[in-house]
């Protein structure tokens, strides 16, 4: 259901969403710890974590402790940069809810995180990492782009959108290998459903902003495919 504009106790026009069928309070629960583990900063750390452990030829001439550096470099990046940023905004007033629950809230933290992952991007590519990275970095900065823009009509969900990319990312992987992948693949497609019907349950996004954030993280990674 899309969201309503209501007058509230302090006579200011603001975006209600009406409530859908409440859920037992066991399974929001469960829905709020899901959005919390599959957070869209985790999921890029995740895949890392795939590729370093399901394709260890990429990384032949690692030792364990560049394999391990390697993954960090991605939390660092893509985990402790977007998140003390947003601390930082919240602390001085540039975004009211470290949730980021408006549109209004999203644009700055929209724009860092997109300076963040174009450097990681430009760092992988420049450096000869190999392509499946330059890939993944490549979309994830992508749908900070698209995703700014949808911002300006929808709260497109940015778990959706890291959850059509990991389930893109995922795919591509196994299309590029001559063993059977189908188990990975079936996971990531399960893991994906897992985390929009988490989405869905905690009523923080409507429908059309849930499957417009997947088509969104799947087109990022077709482009990234093309261009990255």
């Amino acid at each position: 259901m899309e969201t309503q504009l209501v007058v509230d106790e302090k006579n200011n026009l603001v975006g209600m969403r009406p409530r859908g069928i409440q859920q037992p309070t066991a399974i929001r629960v469960m829905a709020k710890i899901i959005s919390y583990i599959f957070h869209p900063v985790f999921i890029p750390v995740y895949l890392c974590w795939f590729v370093v452990k399901t394709q260890s030829f990429l990384f032949a001439a690692f030792s364990p402790w560049e394999k391990t550096v390697f993954i960090l470099r991605f939390g660092v990046m893509y985990i402790m940069f977007p998140l003390v940023s947003v601390l930082l905004m919240k602390a001085v007033g540039f975004v009211t809810s470290f949730q980021l629950k408006t549109q209004r809230d999203r644009i700055i933290p929209y724009v860092v995180c997109m300076i963040y992952y174009w450097w990681m991007w430009y760092v992988l590519h420049n450096q000869s990492f190999p392509r499946a990275f330059t890939i993944l970095s490549f979309a994830i900065f992508f749908a900070s782009i698209v995703g700014l823009m949808a911002n300006i009509s929808m709260k497109v969900s940015m778990h959706a959108m890291a959850a059509g990319i990991m389930a893109a990312f995922v795919i591509m992987i196994g299309f590029s290998q001559d063993i059977s992948f189908g188990i990975y693949i079936s996971l990531s497609i399960l893991l994906t459903g897992i985390i929009c019907t988490s989405r869905f349950i905690a009523g923080d996004h409507t429908p059309r902003e849930i499957y417009g954030g997947l088509l969104l993280g799947i087109l990022s990674l077709l482009v990234a495919i093309k261009f990255g």
